[in-house]
């Protein structure tokens, strides 16, 4: 191995560190205990290291939403393929989605609810973000009839996303969960 492949191979090692320590400050703590600071302390790292890896702590942040949404897309995935029927597959995609926002609130909040400087909808989107929504796409295109499917899939990850704020936030009474996701499940078939 070349002096450059190793160092190239230890900066990508440091990057990794620096996200993945990043994300377990921000699930334990809160995103803002996630401190340039206590993140060089954490990697052991000085902060101009940090800096040579990252703009800012929003970089960080960006970097944490895109891994989070490499995540959010292979649960999606699974939960799409694991069911035969469009309605099933849906269902099955509804509640992965539901249970990743209630299984990992600091990581959801970082990816749907922070301002991000990270483009959505667009060319230049990331490929982890468009493999998610792609999945979203996927699981709806049996169901979409004559209705333009990128439209339609906004809108159902929409309402979707409306039921994972609205409960994290107990504004949805718990007793209803299935009777909203079957009524979902409903309109969009």
């Amino acid at each position: 191995m070349s002096v450059q492949d190793r160092k190239q191979r230890e900066r990508a090692e440091r990057h990794r560190l620096i996200v993945d320590s990043a994300r377990e400050l921000l699930e334990a703590e809160g995103w803002d205990a996630v401190t340039t600071r206590r993140l060089a302390e954490r990697v052991e790292y000085s902060q101009p290291v940090l800096y040579s890896h990252f703009r800012n702590k929003d970089a960080i942040l960006a970097a944490v939403a895109v891994n989070g949404f490499a995540e959010l897309g292979r649960e999606l995935r699974r939960a799409r393929t694991s069911r035969r029927s469009p309605e099933a597959a849906l269902r099955a995609v509804v509640d992965a989605y539901l249970g990743f926002a209630r299984e990992r609130p600091a990581l959801y909040e970082a990816m749907f609810v922070r301002p991000l400087d990270i483009p959505f909808g667009a060319d230049d989107s990331p490929a982890e973000l468009k493999n998610a929504f792609a999945e979203i796409i996927a699981v709806l295109e049996p169901l979409a009839g004559d209705r333009d499917l990128e439209t339609f899939a906004e809108v159902v990850w929409s309402a979707v996303h409306g039921l994972a704020v609205l409960s994290r936030a107990d504004r949805l009474r718990a007793s209803h969960r299935e009777a909203r996701l079957d009524l979902l499940i409903d309109s969009v078939g």
